[in-house]
């Protein structure tokens, strides 16, 4: 008896983040680098936290080509670097889970001298996402602008169609 396919889902929320990042309608866009889409996370518990969205979505790390894979891990420590260049953070923790949302996405997470004592050492999950602030795309052009900027110095930013968040979002499903 065939063994059935396991079929990866392809309307994960990471499928329509990169959708709206490709037609400007994600102002969380930081830049549009070789392997995908530097984006603000919705929830900013540290200032700057980001992740990297691969472009197209791949299922896992480990389901991309060498040359993929590669591009995508360069990628996710150049965010880290401009982070570290554009911010006062003191280092970059990296992640890659995809257990809640099956499709490959990095979290690029800054830290900080200054974040309260008890989360300082601890992991990022140790924070109350929930009580995090939301991210604010006023509040958070100038940073965007210097990533954007730093990405480009560095020769990792791509042209982008759009500016982001230029068009409007796409309307609610339902």
């Amino acid at each position: 008896m065939a063994e059935k396919s396991k079929a990866v889902p392809d309307d994960t929320a990471i499928h329509r983040q990169v959708q709206d990042a490709r037609d400007g309608r994600d102002p969380k866009v930081i830049a549009r680098l070789p392997s995908g889409w530097a984006v603000f996370g919705e929830r900013q518990f540290v200032r700057g936290y980001a992740l990297l969205l691969p472009d197209p979505v791949a299922p896992n790390l480990n389901a991309l080509g060498t040359a993929e894979r590669s591009q995508f891990l360069i990628d996710m420590a150049r965010l880290g670097d401009a982070l570290l260049r554009a911010t006062s953070a003191l280092r970059v923790n990296y992640a890659i889970f995809g257990n809640v949302e099956p499709a490959l996405h990095a979290h690029v997470v800054p830290r900080y001298h200054d974040e309260p004592a008890e989360y300082r050492a601890a992991q990022p999950w140790a924070y109350d996402w929930s009580a995090a602030p939301a991210f604010d795309a006023p509040a958070f052009h100038e940073l965007g602008e210097l990533l954007r900027r730093e990405l480009t110095r560095m020769g990792a930013a791509r042209p982008m169609r759009y500016a982001p968040g230029s068009r409007e979002p796409r309307p609610p499903v339902g």
